[in-house]
C-alpha cells in the first residue's frame, strides 16, 4: 500500500509540473519515458537471476496450476471487452490495452502513454493501482467466498511482490511458489499483450 501511494504521489507531483510549466517541454518530449522504461525492465530482469530458487521451485508446481496465469489473462481481458460494450468512446482495444497492465502501472502505463497519448496513459495507471490495491484490502473476502486461488488472480502481475506477503498470509504459505509464478508469468506478458492492444 505504501508503495503504490508513492507512486501515485510521483504522478501528482508530475501532473503539477507539467500544469505549471516548470519542467522545459524539451525535455518533457524526449525519450525520457523510454529510457525509464528500459531501466525499469533491467530492474526486474536483475530481481528474477538473482534468486535462481525461484525458476527451479517452478518445476515443483502442480501441472494444472500452470493454467492459472493463462486463465487469469484471458479472463481479465473478456472483462475489459464486455466493459467496452459499456464506453462508447472507447475501442475494445484500449479496454483491453489499460486491462493488460494487470496491475503492473508502472509499466503498462508508460507504453499506454507513448502509444495512446497521457488521457488513456493516466487511467491505466489508476486502473492498476486500484487492482493491486483491492488484491492487498480484499484477499480475506476473496479467499473466503472464492477460494484461495482467488486473490492470486486478482493480484495480476502483482503477486510475485507486492501482494505476496497477504497472499502468503491469507491462503497459506503452500501457495507462495504458486503466486510466484503466476506472477513472473502474468508480468512478462504485460509488455507484449500491451503494445499489441495499443498497436491494432
Amino acid at each position: 500500500m505504501k508503495g503504490s501511494l508513492i507512486i501515485v504521489s510521483f504522478f501528482v507531483v508530475g501532473t503539477l509540473c507539467g500544469l505549471y510549466h516548470l519542467i522545459p517541454s524539451d525535455f518533457i518530449h524526449s525519450k525520457l519515458s523510454y529510457y525509464a522504461l528500459c531501466a525499469l525492465m533491467f530492474c526486474v530482469g536483475v530481481s528474477i537471476g538473482n534468486d535462481p530458487n525461484t525458476l527451479k521451485s517452478f518445476r515443483s508446481l502442480n501441472p494444472r496450476l500452470v493454467f492459472l496465469p493463462i486463465m487469469t489473462i484471458l479472463g481479465t481481458l473478456a472483462g475489459c471487452a464486455v466493459v467496452s460494450l459499456f464506453l462508447s468512446h472507447r475501442s475494445p482495444t484500449d479496454c483491453m490495452a489499460v486491462g493488460a497492465g494487470f496491475g503492473y502501472y508502472s509499466l503498462s502505463s508508460i507504453f499506454i502513454t507513448e502509444y495512446k497519448g497521457p488521457e488513456l496513459g493516466t487511467i491505466a495507471l489508476l486502473s492498476n493501482i486500484i487492482r493491486e490495491i483491492i488484491a492487498l484490502l480484499c484477499a480475506p473476502l476473496l479467499v473466503r467466498y472464492f477460494g484461495r486461488l482467488a486473490p492470486i488472480s486478482a493480484g495480476g502481475a502483482t503477486t510475485m511482490d507486492t501482494t505476496l506477503p497477504i497472499i502468503t498470509r491469507c491462503c497459506g504459505k503452500e501457495f507462495v511458489i504458486v503466486s510466484i509464478f503466476h506472477g513472473f508469468i502474468v508480468d512478462f506478458s504485460v509488455p507484449f499483450l500491451v503494445t499489441l492492444f495499443c498497436s491494432v
